[in-house]
């Protein structure tokens, strides 16, 4: 009866991850393929991935690229910065304020991204001469909706750790100050790089709220510049080449931030 049932947790996990990751696996090896037929009639080739940098378009893409990067780094760096001060102050909350303060922090990720970004768009319409078209609109919009998830990210680090550890500190004279980034920053440190690997992936890959707080600044991430190149016409063989690399970049982070939170785990054990 266990090895039965053992058998179709085995098969449904691995059918899970065949729907998963068997997509992505298809598009990177027909990256090789130079066509957007998904064959090889042209042999393997990695001219696909020689056109990202010598291309007729690589002026373009490499110009969305580096706003993509601009974008993703500033905007996870401040909803890090954001999430883990505001994760130690909503941790320290009596119950009901911190199950309500909870609540909201989760309404950006349930509420649909479409909703989210139109209602920036009348925000910053609304308020035009605070907020300027261009990056501060593009900034402040990924912050909004990047922030919640590292709050959770970094919450179950806050959750795992002694109490007494922060009222100890105080009694042997530090500061509340001090004690925080004495006691609490080193033990949430697994959850604050997961969250801003976390926050630096989803504003890499946003396109709605981007495409629809732009303006009209010609401001073009790698997500707005596919949109706009594959309505002309269909996806170039190229493209094929870009979204492997951006996931291979993805994997990658992700693998780090485990690791470094395994790590951290040990440490802390």
């Amino acid at each position: 009866m266990k090895k039965t049932g053992r058998f179709f947790a085995n098969t449904y996990l691995a059918l899970i991850l065949a729907i998963l990751y068997l997509p992505i696996l298809v598009l990177i090896v027909f990256s090789f393929a130079n066509n957007s037929n998904f064959n090889f009639a042209n042999g393997f080739s990695f001219e696909a991935y020689k056109q990202i940098f010598v291309g007729p378009k690589s002026a373009e893409l490499m110009a969305a690229f580096k706003n993509t990067m601009i974008l993703a780094s500033v905007s996870s760096v401040l909803s890090t910065i954001l999430g883990a001060f505001s994760t130690i102050g909503i941790f320290y909350l009596k119950k009901r304020a911190k199950n309500l303060t909870l609540t909201i922090n989760q309404l950006p990720m349930i509420n649909s991204e479409i909703v989210m970004a139109v209602a920036l768009m009348v925000f910053f319409t609304a308020f035009g001469a605070i907020f300027p078209q261009g990056w501060t609109r593009l900034i402040i919009g990924h912050v909004s909706f990047c922030t919640p998830y590292v709050v959770l990210s970094i919450l179950p680090r806050l959750q795992k750790m002694d109490p007494n550890m922060y009222e100890a500190a105080l009694d042997l004279g530090s500061s509340p100050i001090s004690a925080i980034f004495k006691v609490v920053f080193p033990y949430i440190v697994p959850g604050i790089v997961s969250g801003f690997v976390m926050a630096f992936t989803l504003s890499m890959d946003d396109f709605i709220i981007t495409q629809i707080n732009k303006g009209e600044t010609g401001i073009e991430t790698l997500s707005t510049y596919i949109y706009e190149d594959a309505r002309l016409k269909s996806l170039e063989p190229f493209w094929f080449a870009v979204f492997s690399i951006i996931f291979v970049v993805v994997l990658t982070l992700l693998l780090v931030a485990n690791v470094k939170g395994k790590k951290g785990d040990k440490t802390n054990a």
